[in-house]
């Protein structure tokens, strides 16, 4: 064999190996999962994925802005599949980032409600919670507050605890009462509520519900889901917040539109190396058994209609009417509900 054709065949050989190899890589049986949920419990979610399927999970975990830019920076060559983050609005600027595909599937559009997924199929939500009032059982009277628009009556003026009004929450809230009563009108709600904080936002939910239990505030805004923590708990002082802390499921006259409600949910990445997986694990996410995973796993009520979870406290917490406009909305006002939280000195 001559120099010229060794040397020739040393070039080809490394591409045409790699050529013949692609197939093969496209088919592994993994599945690449960019995840912001931070819950231990979703352990056995992932694992009774791969148990059913056969299809191992790999994770990287990040808070949601740290894996929005990672995969944006990572472009074609990004290994990640599915992106799984919570609230609508994150799931929105992964959506506008153009960092997601379109998903047609059967089983997803007859099990997840058009209300809790992106209407072309850009992400899907798979868990729900409901933005709670907290009130003191003490200081304030059964009916006394009964929905989100109450949280601005002067009355309250001094006794309300909330945190950040720039975060994903309450973010989410804004946006809702955009779309329900237009920006001018959340507005006028946003600043009247800013006036009736007890101190500066600061901490997290569960923050504000011990703030209540302590007397420094009335009143608190927290995801139902920390309130049922807290009910799940055997710590004699989470048993004794809950003894005084109250919550109220607001806006459930009828024409108030129902509480606010938020998701968790997923979407099958632009660039997904797997995106046979990727559906797959989309699909999974909306079966019973998942669902009841996210039910048990962190409290939160499944999106799949009618079904029932062995979870004492969302039972004891009760069925309630939520609001049903698409949640795609929360993301596309979040621009606006930002600037609006900022002229409110919603800090």
């Amino acid at each position: 064999m001559s120099l010229f054709i060794r040397f020739i065949l040393t070039i080809l050989w490394p591409v045409s190996w790699a050529l013949a190899m692609t197939p093969v890589l496209a088919q592994e049986n993994i599945l690449n999962l960019y995840s912001s949920r931070h819950y231990e419990t979703d352990e056995a979610l992932y694992a009774n994925f791969t148990k059913l399927t056969g299809i191992k999970v790999n994770r990287i975990e990040a808070n949601e802005n740290a894996l929005l830019e990672r995969i944006r920076n990572e472009g074609a060559r990004s290994p990640a599949d599915v992106l799984l983050t919570v609230d609508a609005g994150r799931l929105w600027t992964a959506e506008q980032m153009g960092l997601l595909q379109p998903v047609r599937s059967q089983q997803l559009e007859s099990r997840i409600p058009a209300s809790m997924r992106e209407p072309s199929g850009l992400w899907f939500g798979f868990s729900m919670r409901a933005r709670l009032i907290a009130f003191d059982r003490g200081r304030v009277k059964p009916g006394e507050i009964r929905s989100y628009e109450d949280l601005a009556d002067p009355k309250w003026k001094g006794k309300l605890c909330v945190r950040s009004g720039s975060h994903m929450y309450n973010l989410s809230l804004v946006s809702a009462m955009i779309d329900q009563h237009g920006e001018a009108g959340a507005e006028t709600w946003a600043k009247a509520l800013a006036g009736n904080l007890a101190r500066s936002p600061k901490g997290g939910d569960t923050d504000q519900l011990r703030s209540v239990a302590a007397g420094e505030c009335q009143l608190a805004l927290a995801n139902s889901y920390y309130y049922a923590r807290l009910m799940r708990s055997d710590k004699p002082e989470d048993k004794a917040l809950v003894e005084r802390v109250g919550v109220v499921f607001p806006n459930q006259a009828s024409g108030e539109g129902g509480a606010h409600v938020n998701i968790s949910g997923a979407g099958v990445l632009k660039n997904a190396p797997h995106r046979d997986a990727a559906v797959k694990f989309l699909e999974y996410l909306a079966t019973d058994s998942a669902q009841e995973y996210f039910a048990n796993g962190n409290n939160e009520w499944p999106v799949v209609a009618n079904l029932q979870v062995a979870n004492p406290a969302l039972a004891k917490l009760g069925r309630f009417g939520y609001d049903t406009r698409n949640v795609a909305a929360l993301g596309r006002n979040q621009p606006a509900a930002k600037k609006i939280v900022d002229r409110a000195g919603w800090k």
